[in-house]
């Protein structure tokens, strides 16, 4: 007979459920201000699908906090505008990104994520992390002082005693679904994205091209001279749970129906795509009135990042204010000690980030559902505000958003 494996049972100070951008983040801003935690990763190494994300002022403000924009500047130029091209009506648009006042440094620029995830981990002690360590349950027991003390189950049998709990734990949170949140909102559309490499160059103008067609929007923007990103964004169809992890179908179908009517320079974008990029999704995202009542701190236990305000992708804030998140997160829980001060510590993050994530859901979902132009009956004004007034007047105005400042983290010690 097979020997079982012994449960294992541990306590930590604080513990980070996963290692994506918010998990590494917000792990390293504590350990910037003297906290350690473990991070709890379900999967067996770093995540790096969706290939490569566009970082904007708020989010280079929030990478210098943290130490690590240094190691990310250099590498990537900022985009400083778009063309936006109608493929029905020929009509070109200009298209002009916000520019921060503190500096070139915080410019807007596209990265690959991999990139980002490694410059956060390089920061944050190895054994912090623990991969293949899946989240099976929450509960909450009394601690020997009477003060609450957090459980987690993991599915592998081993349990953690935690004083703090952080859920980064993505769109489908255990910990925001033991929280209470309610659950994110499809928004109808989907969109596959990839990223396109050429070794020899790719020759495109560094500037981000839009292509609007008919229940279609379509984008390309260099990395480098090298990487391209590209997505398509259009009404979800059933093909995409049918072919969402199969890079060879996914690259079939958009080469033989999304992108038959594109132009030929995004077609070899999607023939010169790494397979392992290739993603296909419905865009979700919670409502900012769920964000702003909802439930999203519980004693020593809250969210950050997608587990707190899944956004659809439409001003490229996803990344961007989970790496604010954290900030806030490293600043409140700096001088926390003692259970009640922690939970009032966590009180104030919430309190600070839920209305300033309510309105970067409400902008993205709007920039999307006025440039994908496709509401039954709302299609035809959509389209006109989109064609003669989004991209002159609206864009600029709802872009300020990305301008916000996060703050610093305390010195300590």
């Amino acid at each position: 007979m097979m020997a079982t494996r012994p449960r294992a049972e541990r306590v930590e100070e604080v513990v980070i459920v996963g290692g994506g951008i918010a998990g590494l983040a917000t792990a390293l801003a504590l350990h910037r201000v003297g906290k350690s935690c473990l991070i709890l990763e379900r999967w067996h190494e770093l995540r790096e699908s969706g290939a490569a994300l566009g970082l904007l002022p708020n989010a280079w403000r929030a990478l210098h906090a943290l130490g690590i924009a240094h190691k990310l500047i250099p590498n990537y130029r900022i985009v400083r505008s778009g063309r936006v091209t109608n493929l029905e009506t020929g009509s070109v648009q200009t298209q002009s990104f916000p520019e921060s006042s503190d500096g070139e440094e915080n410019g807007a620029r596209i990265v690959h994520r991999k990139a980002l995830l490694e410059a956060l981990a390089e920061e944050i002690p190895q054994e912090a992390i623990r991969f293949s360590a899946k989240l099976a349950s929450i509960r909450t027991e009394a601690g020997p002082d009477s003060s609450s003390i957090t459980v987690l189950q993991l599915e592998d049998g081993d349990i953690i005693k935690a004083k703090v709990v952080i859920g980064c734990d993505g769109l489908h949170s255990v910990v925001a679904q033991w929280l209470g949140l309610a659950q994110a909102h499809d928004s109808g559309r989907s969109a596959v994205r990839g990223l396109a490499v050429f070794p020899e160059g790719h020759g495109l103008k560094h500037e981000f091209q839009q292509f609007l067609l008919a229940n279609r929007r379509v984008g390309l923007i260099p990395l480098n001279n090298h990487d391209a990103y590209w997505f398509i964004s259009h009404l979800t169809t059933p093909k995409v749970k049918e072919l969402g992890r199969h890079p060879e179908l996914i690259q079939r179908e958009v080469l033989l129906n999304l992108a038959v009517d594109l132009p030929l320079e995004f077609k070899q974008m999607v023939e010169h795509s790494v397979p392992s990029s290739l993603t296909w999704d419905p865009l979700m995202f919670r409502t900012p009135w769920d964000i702003v009542l909802g439930r999203a701190h519980r004693g020593c236990v809250t969210v950050a990042g997608d587990a707190f305000h899944p956004t659809t992708p439409d001003l490229g804030q996803g990344g961007c204010i989970a790496l604010e998140d954290a900030v806030v997160l490293g600043r409140c829980l700096a001088h926390a000690e003692s259970p009640k001060e922690v939970d009032e510590s966590l009180g104030r993050y919430v309190a600070e980030r839920r209305w300033r994530a309510a309105a970067i859901v409400a902008a993205s979902y709007f920039s999307g559902s006025v440039q994908q132009a496709s509401a039954g009956v709302w299609t035809r004004p959509l389209r006109l505000v989109r064609d003669f007034l989004f991209y002159r007047f609206i864009f600029t105005w709802i872009s300020r958003l990305t301008l916000f400042d996060c703050g610093t983290l305390p010195k300590v010690g």
